[in-house]
């Protein structure tokens, strides 16, 4: 099988294999891809190495997966002290000199 396309070291080894063809549609289509095989294979290894679980993802099962729909709010405010540092510093790096501001006055 090769290498995996990504892994993931956490609690458990997580390697992921994937697989994905596509082929090019009719010029009436725009070029547009038709995907054709999309198979995402998951292996969780725990701390000896040996096999906990495998799962296998095809492109039928990936349609059936569902997402949440929250959204996550910001976990900072603008006026804290650390905003403030960083803000200042990415102002110093894009103008060390200080010109810059002088120039839009």
């Amino acid at each position: 099988m090769g290498p995996p396309s990504t892994k993931s070291t956490f609690d458990t080894d997580l390697w992921v294999y994937i697989e994905r063809k596509t082929s090019s549609s009719r010029l009436t289509k725009l070029g547009k891809k038709k995907l054709l095989v999309n198979n995402v294979l998951v292996i969780e290894f725990n701390t000896r190495g040996l096999l906990i679980k495998k799962t296998l993802l095809t492109k039928d099962n990936m349609e059936k997966i569902t997402f949440e729909e929250s959204i996550t709010g910001m976990a900072f405010l603008k006026s804290t002290f650390f905003y403030d540092f960083l803000s200042s510093m990415r102002n110093k790096i894009n103008d060390p000199l200080g010109k810059k501001k002088s120039k839009l006055d």
